[in-house]
Parts: structure tokens; C-alpha cells; sequence
């Protein structure tokens, strides 16, 4: 008996391993450990250094767990009800009893340890569009699937947005918007949705906004404007990276981070602090590895047998990518400051375990597609 149970766990964790793909987890591997290091280098204590190193363990094994379950149950409507109410209400609560950080009330406070909710309602919502596309695509030129897409994905925005967290709440927009592209939504329809928005915006500048109003939200689009108050860490940040120029300046001898003018380095900022220790060259290296990434990303995206696996692994890379450049671009000067983290290599727990768990997500719809049932293929055919 114990035999028995010894070989199939065996069995089971080969079948696991099979599934890998070793690739993108070489190159997501790589990613934290250029943050790990890149954190070690500066703090005296190595503060976040150990804990960094204890989320992305733990990130690691619910990497593994997800590969090995059968994901398919997320393709029924009344799963995917219930998961969005919940998060939902969780989103709802944080207003009731969140902790406030940073000037945002975004995190859960357990013990010692902080939990930021927004996260894994992005994984949530690409598995929510994934699943009402891949049932419409006979339909998908009306224009009612932008605007019910669009309430999945306002919701999660705007409660966020409240918090406020605009970074995450662009994420989400972000997520929606190339997923309504991938799918094949009518370009028309959706012009028309972004001239009105546009409208609005003019006239709330126009006849609502006061004048402070304006000025917070021209600092917020373009914080060098400010360099003295608001535009404090998008210069400090410019700094750091042009004068990592081609080489670097080494690991451990970014001025910028050591001697504190670079604020938030270890998440925020953590490309400024890398490129000034790493210059150009490790710049190439680390845009080579998230472009392994991406690949690797859609390559396992099209492994799956229904329009359902592939929207959610389009989902997931439109997810990494818009994390990515949003983050370059305000690290650079190019991006309004929004918190958006840098995917695998910036402090903190609850980006780290969402974004491992979303490609151990991915490589279990891969194991188990070609378990698929005919129903299942037969069903979204028919828009069912």
C-alpha cells in the first residue's frame, strides 16, 4: 500500500516536471535573482534581501502546485461568478479594515506580513475574459462585449483606483484593453468608446477641475515639472540610470541608491538601481530576458486546445508586458509615477506569488491539454 502511494506520488511529480517549461523558469529565475542581488547591495541589514528570499521560495512552490491542477474548471461560469464576487467584496473590505501604506489603503496586515489584494484579482480578471471571449468569437463584433468586458474590468479598476492605487488600476485597464484587441473586438465600436472618454475628460478639465486639480494632475503626467516636491523620485531616478552608462558602476556602487537619493529602490525603482550598477549592458541582458519570457509565454499560450488557455496566456503575457513598460517608462522619465511593480524582481510577496502562480496556471492548462474533452472544444465552438 505504501508502495502504492509512494509510486504515485512519484508518477505525479514526474508528470509535473514533464510539463515545465524550463526555459521560462531559467529566465524568470534569472530575473529575481538580478533583484535579490541588486537589493543585497545596498542595505547594510540586508532587510529585504531575507525577505525577498522567503517570498520567492515560497513563490516557487506554488509555482510547482499550480502546474500539477487541472485548470479547467475555470472555464464554468458559476466558478468564475463566485471567484469575482469574492474578490470583489475583498476589494470592498479593504476600505473597512485595510492597512494604509504609502498613502494607499491596499494591503490586508497579518502579523508582520502585508497582503495587497489587487494583484491576484488581475490573474482573476484574464481568466474572466479569457472565458467570455472564447464562447463569443462568432459575436465578437457587437458592441455590448466591450461594454460587459468593460464592467468585469471597471469594477476591480475603480475600486482600486479609490484606494488609491493608480498603478494597478492602469494595470487592469491595460489587461482589458489588449485582451478586447487579441479578441477580436470591433475596431469601430471601440473608437467610439475612447472618443467619448475623451470628451469627458475635456469637459470635466474645462468646467469641473479647479485649478489645484489641473496642477496635481499635470505633476502626476509629467512629475519633472516638480522636481523639488512631486517630481523628487522620477528625476533622482533619471539620474540613477544615465549614469550607469555602458558598464555600470558595479554591484554595490550605485551612489544613488547607497547614499539614499534613490527612493523605494527595492521595488519602485528597483531598474533605476539595477541599471546605474549594470549600465547598458545589463540593461540588454535583463530586456533579453523578459523577452525569453514573453515567448516562452505565448509559445505555452498556443499550446492549449481551446480559445481559452490561449486568451489566458495572451492574458498573462499582456499582463507582464504592461507591468513592464509602465515601469520602465516612469523609471526613465517617460511614464508618470504609478508604483507599478518590475514582474519577478521587485520587493514584495503578493506580485511575486501572483505572478509565479499565473505561469503555474499556464503550465497545468499545458499538461492537461491534451486531456481536453471533445464537449469542451465542441462547446466554445458553438459559443456555449
Amino acid at each position: 500500500m505504501a508502495m502504492g502511494i509512494g509510486n504515485s506520488i512519484n508518477v505525479f511529480g514526474l508528470r509535473v516536471f514533464q510539463s515545465i517549461d524550463w526555459i521560462l523558469f531559467s529566465a524568470v529565475v534569472a530575473i529575481a535573482g538580478a533583484g535579490l542581488l541588486t537589493m543585497s547591495s545596498f542595505a547594510g541589514e540586508d532587510y529585504f534581501f531575507s525577505r525577498q528570499i522567503t517570498w520567492v521560495v515560497l513563490s516557487f512552490i506554488i509555482f510547482f502546485l499550480f502546474s500539477g491542477i487541472d485548470w479547467r474548471f475555470l472555464k464554468r461560469t458559476g466558478v468564475l461568478v463566485v471567484l469575482f464576487s469574492i474578490a470583489t467584496a475583498g476589494l470592498l473590505f479593504l476600505f473597512v479594515v485595510g492597512h494604509v501604506a504609502k498613502g494607499a489603503q491596499s494591503w490586508f496586515q497579518i502579523g508582520g506580513f502585508t497582503f495587497q489584494p489587487s494583484d491576484p484579482v488581475k490573474i482573476l480578471l484574464i481568466a474572466i475574459l479569457a472565458k467570455y471571449f472564447s464562447v463569443r468569437h462568432i459575436e465578437i463584433a457587437n458592441v455590448r462585449h466591450i461594454l460587459v468586458s468593460g464592467f468585469y474590468a471597471l469594477v476591480p479598476a475603480l475600486l482600486v483606483f479609490l484606494q488609491p492605487d493608480f498603478g494597478s488600476a492602469i494595470i487592469i485597464f491595460s489587461v482589458w484593453f489588449g485582451m478586447i484587441l487579441v479578441a477580436g473586438v470591433s475596431k469601430k465600436h471601440l473608437l467610439f468608446v475612447f472618443v467619448a472618454g475623451i470628451a469627458s475628460l475635456l469637459i470635466l478639465w474645462s468646467f469641473v477641475f479647479e485649478e489645484y486639480q489641473k496642477q496635481r494632475i499635470i505633476t502626476f503626467v509629467n512629475p519633472l515639472t516638480d522636481i523639488q516636491g512631486a517630481g523628487y523620485n522620477a528625476y533622482q531616478s533619471t539620474i540613477a540610470v544615465g549614469s550607469g552608462e555602458v558598464l555600470g558602476r558595479g554591484v554595490g556602487y550605485g551612489t544613488q541608491s547607497r547614499l539614499e537619493f534613490l527612493p523605494e529602490y527595492e521595488t519602485d525603482f528597483i531598474f533605476a538601481a539595477f541599471a546605474e550598477e549594470w549600465g547598458f549592458v545589463g540593461v540588454l541582458l535583463l530586456f533579453a530576458l523578459f523577452g525569453i519570457v514573453i515567448w516562452r509565454v505565448l509559445h505555452g499560450a498556443f499550446y492549449g486546445v481551446t480559445n481559452f488557455e490561449v486568451l489566458f496566456g495572451v492574458g498573462l503575457a499582456i499582463l507582464f508586458i504592461s507591468h513592464f513598460i509602465i515601469h520602465i517608462g516612469m523609471n526613465v522619465g517617460l511614464l508618470p509615477v504609478t508604483g507599478a511593480t518590475l514582474p519577478f524582481m521587485s520587493y514584495g510577496g503578493s506580485h511575486l506569488i501572483t505572478e509565479f502562480g499565473g505561469l503555474g496556471m499556464l503550465m497545468g492548462m499545458r499538461r492537461f491539454a491534451r486531456a481536453a474533452h471533445r464537449d469542451d472544444i465542441k462547446n466554445e465552438y458553438l459559443g456555449i
